[in-house]
């Protein structure tokens, strides 16, 4: 299958290139500058230039492909809306994937499925009227199917890492928000590659769960973090306020209480996620 990627040479973007080249698939990869046509290339995927405001190129692009992965991290949701709108029309009848995100469901008071009520921190607030626009366009012959990623480890550990063991590093202890209690949805990094190529074949207008089914604490993610970075037994409490001050806006995502399942994906995809593990693999630097 030919497939039309953006976010190709990113973290999430180049594992998933991998997986589908593995699969046999034939990709092109949005690249914004010279940088990003080398990852792609490097990745197995064939440039095409240009960046997510570039809806002619979209268009194009997603009209040479059977089906298209959008993977990049638009600056607005008006921004993502225009690119997902450009890359619909132009794939057709072709399934288009589109990625959302497990924050929507803000605190979920056990474990939940993708049928819970939105809730989203204001991060993440603006992504509802962009995936029910996407979803939409099943009604009219389209095939678009959202995936929803849960926090990702694995690899770089983007977030993770950037927010908590790169600061930890620095303070001398890794920090967690207020008892660190709250459950986090997390899932590794080529399990979430395999679960994209898998929606390439999932019914119109359905909606994945990208977790592992793993749920641990903040706090004990905190922990093993510290281990792998040499601060064994060293982390420390910050408030609520506090993270908004050092983190600015996602704190309060981090804060959320999420625990979930990607049952349906399993059941619907055959999709099972092979690392089960979390807190050992981060304990590891993994």
């Amino acid at each position: 299958m030919k497939i039309f990627l953006t976010g190709g040479s990113g973290y999430i973007g180049r594992a998933v290139i991998a997986e589908l080249v593995r699969l046999g698939h034939a990709v092109e990869a949005l690249a914004r500058n010279d940088r990003a046509e080398t990852a792609v290339a490097a990745a197995g995927a064939t440039a095409v230039r240009g960046g997510l405001t570039d809806l002619g190129v979209l268009n194009h692009a997603a009209a040479r492909a059977e089906a298209v992965i959008h993977l990049a991290q638009a600056t607005s949701g008006e921004e993502d809306l225009a690119a997902a709108g450009a890359m619909q029309d132009g794939v057709g009848g072709g399934t288009y994937v589109h990625t959302g995100g497990s924050w929507v469901y803000g605190d979920t008071g056990g474990v939940r499925d993708e049928t819970a009520p939105w809730n989203p921190p204001s991060i993440v607030a603006w992504r509802k009227a962009v995936e029910e626009a996407v979803l939409a366009r099943a009604a009219a012959g389209g095939r678009p199917v959202v995936v929803q990623p849960g926090l990702l480890y694995g690899g770089d550990n983007r977030l993770i890492d950037l927010f908590f063991v790169r600061p930890g590093r620095e303070a001398g202890a890794v920090p967690y928000i207020g008892d660190g209690a709250n459950h986090w949805a997390l899932i590794h990094l080529d399990d979430l590659a395999r679960l994209y190529a898998a929606a390439l074949a999932a019914p119109a207008g359905s909606v994945y769960l990208g977790v592992g089914g793993v749920n641990p604490t903040a706090k004990e993610v905190a922990e093993v973090c510290a281990r792998a970075a040499g601060l064994e037994g060293k982390t420390v409490s910050v408030s609520l306020e506090q993270a908004r001050e050092q983190m600015g806006p996602i704190a309060d995502a981090f804060a959320l209480d999420q625990q979930l399942t990607a049952a349906k994906a399993q059941r619907e995809l055959g999709w099972t996620p092979v690392h089960t593990d979390p807190l050992s693999e981060l304990a590891a630097g993994r």
